[in-house]
């Protein structure tokens, strides 16, 4: 194996880094430490709310790294049931259940080299957080069916859009493991805490999505951008993008106007619904009795748990099937772990 070259892009105090948008205070210190713990070996986990770009973060630390020329694999831990998320992480060999027809090599093993980036690490069962401690601190594993050892050359940057801290007070995620992965720790900010980089993060969007659907919108008109810096962005870069592709799809002409932003934005919608916990549960319900539309015979502390409880059964219901069944994205998606969706959906007569 021949010498791992330093990367040629090592400057802690230098300009944003290619790929990345923004240059307020909160990104330039994401990319000072970026810059400097690419430099390492070092394990290294990243927190954030949902579509703060954990992911291009990731894939930053592993461009400016030694390991930059080998291979950078991601993993969706939230996106697969346990039995195939061990293979798909591990690999197996044939016959070691049912479906296995050839050897499957891991994605552990697919990075030897390079950089392996385990997002949503918090959905993971006990049982594969016990694995992924072993090939972190011994760097080696076994294939599911297997007796081999093999031994692999391979960083961990992991990623959660939980406090895992919180996870493992509440015996949801090892503690060990906890220690392990938080070597070195990087907090994405919320959009709402980085308002000064919206102009930019709109400009670079429109110039995507004109270029992709052949459109000509280079312009945002003053109002809109007043809007979008007046709105808090609770689904952060990833909402914001979504929103700019629609107003180019949408616009008559080359600006986007105020006009063509979603009501949620302009102040004129209370909740969305898919995205609703806690809290936005109680006042949904509310609004249901205060527009007569849920009716229920017992009073006071009763019929508020009733309410919340049908409001509760309809939103899984509608997540469910926008998540094809699939639990575990499901309940990504709900802000619960596996557990308490499996539990709600027995509950509530919905495990079908």
């Amino acid at each position: 194996m021949s010498a791992i070259q330093p990367p040629a892009e090592n400057d802690e105090t230098g300009p944003p880094i290619p790929g990345l948008i923004g240059s307020g205070p909160a990104m330039m210190e994401i990319y000072r430490l970026t810059r400097q713990v690419a430099r390492s070996n070092a394990s290294v986990l990243l927190l954030g709310e949902t579509g703060t770009g954990k992911e291009l973060i990731a894939k930053a630390i592993h461009r400016l790294s030694p390991r930059g020329s080998g291979p950078f694999v991601r993993v969706n831990c939230g996106a697969l049931a346990e039995n195939l998320l061990e293979s798909e992480l591990f690999g197996h060999v044939r016959g070691s259940f049912t479906g296995a027809i050839n050897n499957r090599t891991g994605r552990f093993e697919a990075a030897h080299t390079g950089t392996v980036f385990l997002d949503e690490i918090n959905s993971t069962t006990a049982k594969l957080q016990v694995k992924l401690l072993r090939v972190l601190q011994e760097h080696e594993f076994e294939r599911v069916g297997d007796t081999q050892t093999i031994r692999v050359d391979t960083r961990v940057v992991a990623a959660s859009n939980r406090d895992l801290l919180t996870e493992v007070e509440a015996d949801r995620f090892r503690e060990d493991l906890y220690y392990r992965l938080n070597v070195i720790t990087i907090t994405l900010p919320p959009l709402r805490r980085r308002r000064e980089d919206i102009p930019a993060l709109v400009s670079h969007f429109l110039r995507i999505y004109s270029d992709q659907n052949a459109l000509h919108v280079p312009h945002y008109e003053p109002v809109a951008m007043e809007a979008m810096q007046a709105y808090d962005w609770p689904g952060n870069v990833r909402e914001l993008q979504n929103y700019v592709e629609r107003a180019v799809v949408l616009a008559p002409g080359d600006e986007f106007t105020r006009d063509l932003l979603p009501e949620a934005v302009l102040g004129r919608k209370a909740h969305r619904i898919g995205r609703a916990r806690g809290a936005d549960l109680e006042t949904l319900a509310f609004e249901l009795v205060d527009c007569g539309i849920t009716k229920a015979g017992s009073q006071g502390d009763n019929l508020h748990a009733t309410i919340v409880a049908r409001v509760e059964r309809e939103l899984i219901a509608q997540v469910m099937a926008a998540c094809d069944g699939v639990q575990t994205k499901a309940a990504a998606r709900l802000g619960i772990n596996r557990n308490t969706l499996y539990k709600k959906l027995r509950e509530y007569g919905l495990e079908k």
